[in-house]
């Protein structure tokens, strides 16, 4: 399934019936008179944040939405049926923006089930029974019913995560989340092997966490170059981040500099988030080099740095340890019952 995480749709929700102009006059009955019910109200523009759902590649090929209108009123009293609701379904973490300059936020949906009426049907024309007085017995004016609501909204998908992965390309960020989750992503000696960002479940010390693995970032990203600074907003929502520094760079103080520089440029509060350090790719060097670079990066840091290997398996414990502190309420109990959880997927 091809990843994407923004979309411009369509929504437009359902016009209000138009009411009914009708009389009864029947043999055997006293009294007649005006009976036209009232129109149906118009179907509402729902989104709702489901399950199973990564992904806004569906909204590339489905951009318009219209909730149908309701239906007219007719003799007899009777309402003209309601509009049924359009229900949008969309991965958790979607927000709903506005189609200006500033993107102004609409929604935003965080929570599994969470649904918001965006857009509320019209209600439907009153019959000309409800015009009915002691005065005007006889009405023939009707309501035609309220109108619809339509706009042109932008879709934004931020991943939901505990812990998000960063650095430069080729930090090993991929072999990282691939030797700690079951995720599969692709590892290759060449930079940017990640274009998109990656999810994996962590199952350390009978608690579970979300880890998120965003493409590479280099010097200017900010400004554009590389893949830029988009899949940057997939991490916003993280509690904690783990900084991967490749030990081989020619300088480690200055790798760690540059992506520091672009968590800044960016905003969101990304530099401000709890960092986990972690010089990894040290299963290439001595023990003498493993204590030298740690240290250079201990004082560009100024925290304590982790020496670490995802291939080997070095010091893999000690760092899901210290995520683990840090985001204590996302590490929920784990029921091994040797069973997977099926998950249900829901399409749009």
């Amino acid at each position: 399934m091809h990843f994407l995480d923004q979309a411009k749709i369509f929504v437009r929700s359902g016009a209000g019936g138009p009411g009914a102009v009708s009389f009864r006059r029947e043999k055997y009955i006293e009294y007649g008179g005006p009976d036209g019910g009232n129109g149906g109200k118009g179907g509402d523009i729902i989104f709702e944040a489901v399950a199973g759902l990564n992904t806004l590649i569906d909204f590339r090929y489905t951009q318009h939405f219209r909730a149908p209108r309701g239906q007219g009123g007719s003799g007899s009293n009777r309402t003209g049926a309601g509009g049924d609701d359009m229900v949008i379904k969309v991965p958790v973490g979607t927000q709903v923006l506005a189609d200006d300059e500033e993107r102004t936020l609409l929604a935003d949906l965080t929570r599994v089930g969470e649904r918001i009426v965006f857009l509320r049907g019209g209600d439907g024309g009153r019959g000309n029974a409800s015009y009915k007085t002691s005065t005007n017995r006889a009405p023939r004016q009707h309501g035609t019913g309220w109108p619809s609501d339509e706009a042109w909204v932008w879709l934004r998908l931020k991943l939901l995560a505990d812990a998000g992965l960063v650095g430069l390309p080729n930090a090993g960020k991929s072999t990282f989340i691939n030797a700690v989750t079951n995720a599969q992503a692709k590892v290759g000696a060449y930079a940017f092997t990640t274009t998109r960002p990656q999810l994996g479940v962590v199952r350390h010390h009978q608690r579970e966490f979300v880890v998120a693995d965003i493409p590479g970032l280099i010097e200017g990203a900010a400004d554009g170059a590389g893949i830029g600074d988009r899949f940057l907003g997939h991490i916003e929502r993280c509690r904690v981040l783990l900084h991967l520094i490749d030990a081989n760079d020619k300088d480690v103080a200055e790798s760690y500099r540059i992506v520091r520089d672009e968590l800044a440029a960016y905003g969101g509060g990304l530099d401000e988030k709890p960092v986990v350090v972690a010089l990894n790719k040290i299963d290439t060097l001595d023990d003498e080099l493993i204590a030298a670079l740690s240290a250079e990066l201990e004082e560009a840091s100024g925290g304590p740095v982790i020496p670490l290997s995802g291939v080997s398996g070095v010091g893999v414990d000690w760092v899901l340890d210290r995520l683990l502190e840090a985001i204590p309420a996302a590490g929920r109990p784990v029921e091994d019952d040797g069973e997977e959880d099926e998950v249900q997927w829901s399409p749009v």
